[in-house]
């Protein structure tokens, strides 16, 4: 009971939640795409056996991924992943096309597009999310499966208010990708395969931390500046102000 009441135990919860509130808005669409063709009355089942049904098969997955991360060098590999999807959150990305996303006039045809869609768009928070939950010790599967339930309502009931909160301060997305990359520097520095190599001390474990948080912000920036258009984006904006 004590480790609940430890500041790592809530620094990783409140990871998990900004992870998936950053990483969650395409699945927010999703369920608002597919439950479009139902009855109004059952809009608000369909959404809600749909987000049960995601989250029961999120957390299958994650505990799954927080067993394998104990397989030398995997580790690495999450860690490399990891970055990338830091580097893209912070890269401006156009609109995406969810017209593939069928709705259903069922309900349970509603609940198992939501549940499928989720499992597809799931990889990246299932890693992070693993990622975050290791580096709190004990109670790992406890820890997901409460910041997930703190989550996904945020998601569903309060996607747009995020949205809104993400144009009007972009510094939260900046914040979230150097988070992703913070985990993945941890993720990396503690992978099995390396661990013989590497001193085993706290100070580095930070400093490798730090390390991939300041390589998304700078990966991510280069990149944002030398998309077509950045620059022109740059001067309307201070025209505007």
């Amino acid at each position: 009971m004590a480790e609940f009441l430890t500041a790592a135990f809530w620094v990783a919860v409140g990871q998990i939640i900004l992870i998936d509130i950053l990483l969650g808005g395409d699945n927010a669409v999703v369920i608002a795409l597919a439950c479009r063709g139902l009855p109004p009355g059952q809009r608000r089942m369909g959404i809600l056996y749909g987000t049960a049904g995601a989250i029961v098969l999120r957390v299958f997955l994650i505990a799954f991924a927080l067993a394998l991360l104990s397989i030398p060098y995997l580790k690495l590999v999450g860690g490399l992943l990891l970055v990338w999807i830091g580097v893209k959150l912070l890269v401006p990305q156009e609109e995406e096309d969810h017209g593939d996303i069928r709705s259903s006039d069922k309900l349970w045809g509603a609940v198992k597009t939501v549940i499928v869609a989720d499992l597809v768009m799931s990889i990246d928070n299932v890693l992070a999310i693993a990622g975050a939950a290791e580096s709190a010790g004990q109670h790992q599967l406890f820890l997901v499966i409460f910041g997930l339930v703190v989550s996904i309502p945020i998601i569903v009931a309060g996607s747009q208010l995020v949205l809104k909160l993400m144009d009007r301060f972009p510094v939260i997305i900046t914040l979230g990708g150097m988070l992703l990359g913070w985990i993945a520097g941890q993720m990396i520095y503690t992978d099995p395969g390396l661990k013989p190599y590497l001193p085993e001390s706290k100070t580095w474990e930070y400093g490798a931390a730090i390390a991939g948080a300041l390589l998304v912000l700078v990966i991510g920036k280069m990149m944002a500046l030398r998309r077509p258009g950045a620059g022109e984006n740059e001067r309307a904006s201070e025209s505007e102000a």
